[in-house]
């Protein structure tokens, strides 16, 4: 059987992210969840995710449209005159690479939100970063250095089918195809250091639209790759001034609709698919 993780990003954003996901874990479709530790609902996600105990809960380092856990005076390169951190990734990225002191206050900051993480007394079942900034070298050199005192946690790689971003027409497949060398460098990286890793991703194209119908097509065509597929969503059970902030034309209810249909279970025990947590891939 091929293993499929099925990951809620943003755990933690808003109180209805959070009833998403333990509504979605509790039904059978939802297999991991991926906490901003620095969110304003993380104390809420983090209580429930302890009665959750399979749901495979990963850290969503946020380097961009959040705050930072540490003082912002701390790091001074990584925020805006508010304190928090930039809204866009291509300035932010730039920043990381350029400002003399970023590298140091990047590691820092990382560290802050491995520690949080540790604090909760969750088990890591994995690292991504919110908007993949960890496809940034800057960032996925920190992120593989400092997990390793954290058990090398595997790695969200958002490596898309070229066959699904074409289908999402020319403006994804350009995108799809200015990631590619990034993707290549951050795999080849991820094994370097021995980091598990998932071998391809759905939901980058189609991301605040993965309707029950377009989630069913997709698992179809997957299962035709038999390899190791993260499926990931932001679900929620309704609007929240949170999600209105950076995501305000995601469908955020039509997400958690999605993973909370009969069909969806059913879907994944008939296309062959062993639903499992990142940690359970090896």
């Amino acid at each position: 059987m091929s293993a499929l993780v099925l990951t809620a990003d943003d755990f933690g954003l808003a109180e209805e992210v959070n009833m998403a996901v333990e509504f979605a874990h509790r039904a059978g479709t939802l297999s991991c969840a991926s906490l901003m530790v620095t969110a304003p609902a993380a104390d809420d996600a983090v209580r429930r995710a302890r009665g959750m105990a399979g749901l495979g809960v990963g850290l969503h380092l946020t380097l961009v449209e959040g705050r930072p856990a540490l003082p912002p005076g701390e790091v001074p390169d990584l925020v805006g005159a508010d304190g928090a951190f930039l809204d866009d990734p291509a300035r932010a990225g730039v920043r990381f690479f350029f400002r003399p002191g970023a590298r140091a206050q990047l590691g820092a900051e990382i560290r802050a939100q491995f520690e949080a993480f540790a604090a909760t007394g969750l088990k890591l079942d994995h690292v991504n970063a919110h908007n993949h900034m960890h496809l940034h070298p800057t960032v996925l050199g920190l992120l593989l250095e400092i997990g390793r005192d954290y058990g090398t946690p595997p790695v969200r790689l958002p490596r898309e089918p070229w066959s699904v971003a074409a289908a999402g027409g020319a403006g994804a497949l350009l995108a799809r195809a200015a990631l590619a060398p990034w993707l290549a460098l951050s795999r080849a990286r991820l094994r370097h250091a021995g980091a598990m890793h998932n071998d391809t991703i759905l939901g980058l194209t189609h991301g605040g639209a993965m309707t029950e119908a377009r989630l069913l097509a997709l698992l179809a065509d997957a299962a035709k790759r038999g390899r190791a597929c993260e499926i990931y969503l932001h679900p929620a059970i309704g609007r929240a001034p949170a999600l209105e902030r950076t995501m305000a034309n995601y469908d955020h209810a039509g997400e958690f609709s999605a993973l909370m249909s009969p069909a969806l279970a059913r879907a994944v025990v008939q296309n062959g698919y062993r639903l499992c947590t990142f940690r359970a891939l090896g």
